[in-house]
């Protein structure tokens, strides 16, 4: 068994096992650190196959960002986990069911999975073959499809924003800030001296 194959077996069975671990632990803390695992094994998988970018966009933004917020998260807000388990047991049946149902459909879509002989031929027609993954990437993004790029990052930006509208409230019992009031304000009338004697508060 060379180096490789016995990686690719490692990194599987620690993202099954994550993966597992991840749905069956009674401590959600645990979940979430099961889960991380499943995380950077798949990143070794995408290093395997070469993908080197993917593998590191999956370690920054999932286990960095993701999974450390579920983390702080988990630990800070007091849950009744076990309450939320046993509402969640009623509905197991159905679960079953449907995950029954899901595996039946991936059984019957991979069985009559077949590979194009051309495919091969159309990616390397998309790519350059002397390029590396990475440069490839970049220079489909911001060369051939750059204005598409552009197009969704405007996108994106426009969504954020009206999240940001559409959930704003003002409340009238808050106390804000104002910050041109602050600046036009006299300064022979933002401040009062009061002659305080001795022994005497105000």
């Amino acid at each position: 068994m060379s180096v490789a194959v016995f990686t690719f077996y490692l990194f599987a069975i620690c993202t099954i096992t994550g993966g597992l671990f991840t749905v069956i632990s009674r401590n959600p803390v645990h979940s979430v650190l099961w889960l991380i695992l499943a995380f950077l094994s798949s990143a070794g998988l995408f290093v395997l196959l070469g993908a080197e970018f993917v593998a590191m966009l999956l370690i920054i933004v999932y286990v960095g960002a993701v999974a450390v917020l579920f983390l702080f998260v988990v630990m800070m807000l007091d849950i009744d986990f076990a309450e939320l388990k046993a509402e969640m047991a009623k509905y197991m049946p159905l679960a079953l069911l449907i995950g029954l149902v899901l595996l039946m459909q991936f059984t019957m879509a991979f069985g009559v999975w077949e590979a194009s002989d051309k495919a091969a031929g159309l990616r390397d027609a998309v790519t350059p073959t002397d390029a590396h993954n990475t440069e490839a990437l970049g220079l489909l993004l911001y060369d051939k499809y750059f204005l598409i790029f552009q197009l969704s990052g405007l996108i994106l930006l426009v969504a954020m924003i009206g999240a940001i509208v559409l959930t704003l409230r003002h409340r009238t019992d808050v106390k804000r800030q104002d910050v041109m009031a602050q600046m036009h304000r006299d300064p022979a009338k933002a401040m009062e001296l009061k002659d305080v004697k001795p022994g005497q508060g105000l």
